[in-house]
């Protein structure tokens, strides 16, 4: 798919402008990572030609200067909150982050559980990590936060978080996901520090929302919907339309808390070195953008995939119509809806003719392929056949696996495995094909061209399974699902 992002670009500019930001303060900076440190898939969506590992391969190059704390809610350990883009849970996930920074040689010095109240649940994940020989600290909750400044910059505040030891000049505070509390944690530990004798200092690393874009670029707009959940609001900066009399995107909780941060470096320095919430960012991703319309369209996709999101998972009671709404505003406010999606269109009308569960694709090219289920195969695992077939030139009639070899695996399914439903899914026919592609041309050329299909657009009639989302999400497809159970 053509690529409106210059990674390239980001990368230098970007690695370039945290070393002004380390330089200003000197001896100690908290940075605190906003979005996904490994795998920004968000990003990505939105600015085709974004890497997921951006920031990461950024960071690399100041590895021995830096110290990382991972940070999670006692909140979302409450409520299990999962991960839509890897299916864990939180708590899991900050495992799995520590293991990926130190693999790839950063230094992870402990993990700070945030918003604690004497959960059980959070008590019960300290002691879990704190077996693995993981240090841990409690950060409270804060009767007034974000708005009673004079409690908060106190020892009944602040003061009352455990001092989180670090060792090294640049300290990354990062999180499974966004609402972690990451900012306060930083805040803290300045108020902290300075009672300790030791000046430190304050960035932001946030990606969205993209400062230098408008408030109502679909960019901006997607970054909403990803955390409608949250309650996010895209607002104008104010205090940097004050300050210098341009407008500058910043969100809700951020300029709500810059008070508490302006208050807090006024009381340790004796001025604030930052005018604004802006101020405090060093994202340089709106200056890499070099094809808008491509982004556009990236991000009005991705909008109306969390709105597809969204309605799955509150058909499956995981979810709250309050969310539902919001993106269905956000998308009038994009002056789009499902239409535009093109798929979307194209695999209920199938669907309508058919009378089956059905699928659509569309292509780099703007071709749409579309798939019906059958007796044999699923609406996700025909669809991908059609695909590969056409990319490859193969005759849409020809087929690839033969009924004689799929049989004995439905029978296996059914009668060994215990499955109620015979079809295949999308990871049964990769194998499959990949089998008969050691004698058969037309398999190998139809394997070949499944890289192609990184970037393209799909959308299914029913909810798709866990396997056939793996399956769409490792090719680095987008895939939007009506809200309609599977048929067995």
């Amino acid at each position: 798919m053509k690529n409106g992002f210059n990674n390239e670009k980001y990368l230098r500019i970007q690695s370039e402008h945290i070393k002004e930001r380390i330089a200003q303060f000197g001896n100690k900076l908290y940075l605190e990572l906003g979005g996904k440190l490994f795998d920004d898939y968000h990003a990505s969506r939105v600015l085709p030609g974004f890497q997921p590992d951006s920031k990461l391969r950024m960071l690399q190059q100041l590895h021995d200067q830096c110290e990382i704390v991972i940070v999670i809610s006692a909140l979302d350990i409450e409520k299990n909150k999962v991960r839509n883009d890897l299916g864990i849970t939180y708590d899991m996930d900050v495992l799995r982050l520590r293991e990926e920074f130190q693999a790839c040689g950063f230094m992870v010095g402990s993990v700070v559980i945030t918003h604690y109240n004497g959960q059980i649940s959070a008590d019960t994940y300290r002691k879990r990590l704190e077996h693995l020989g993981i240090t841990t600290y409690l950060h409270y909750l804060i009767d007034g936060y974000p708005n009673d400044v004079e409690l908060i910059t106190s020892d009944e505040g602040f003061g009352h978080n455990d001092y989180i030891k670090t060792t090294r000049p640049l300290v990354i505070v990062t999180a499974p996901g966004p609402g972690s509390g990451k900012m306060a944690v930083c805040l803290s530990q300045l108020y902290n520090e300075h009672k300790r004798g030791i000046v430190a200092g304050y960035a932001k690393f946030e990606t969205f929302p993209v400062w230098s874009l408008p408030l109502k670029h679909p960019v901006n707009i997607a970054y909403e919907a990803a955390t409608a959940d949250l309650n996010d609001v895209n607002m104008i900066d104010p205090f940097h339309l004050e300050a210098y009399g341009k407008t500058a995107i910043n969100y809700n909780r951020d300029i709500e808390i810059f008070p508490v941060l302006n208050a807090l470096f006024e009381g340790i320095y004796g001025s604030n070195p930052y005018k604004s919430p802006t101020d405090m960012g060093v994202n340089m991703v709106g200056f890499c953008i070099e094809d808008d319309e491509v982004c556009r369209t990236a991000s009005n996709n991705e909008i109306i995939r969390r709105y597809f999101t969204a309605l799955n998972q509150l058909a499956q009671g995981r979810g709250s119509e309050e969310e539902v709404s919001k993106i269905a505003l956000l998308m009038k406010q994009a002056k789009i809806d499902v239409s535009y999606r093109k798929p979307v269109t194209a695999a209920r009308a199938r669907a309508e003719r058919d009378g089956v569960p059905c699928s659509a694709i569309e292509l780099p090219d703007g071709t749409i392929i579309t798939a019906s289920t059958s007796g044999l195969l699923g609406p996700s695992a025909a669809l991908i056949l059609n695909a590969i077939k056409h990319l490859a030139g193969i005759d849409h009639s020809l087929q690839l696996i033969p009924q004689a070899m799929i049989e004995p695996i439905q029978y296996t399914k059914t009668h060994y495995l215990r499955s109620r439903n015979p079809r295949l899914h999308t990871d049964e026919v990769l194998v499959t094909l990949s089998v008969l592609s050691t004698h058969n041309e037309d398999c190998r050329r139809a394997l070949a061209k499944l890289p192609e299909l990184k970037g393209c657009q799909v959308h299914s009639t029913v909810m798709l399974g866990e396997v056939d989302h793996k399956i769409f999400n490792k090719l680095g497809v987008g895939l939007t699902c009506d809200p309609a159970k599977k048929r067995k």
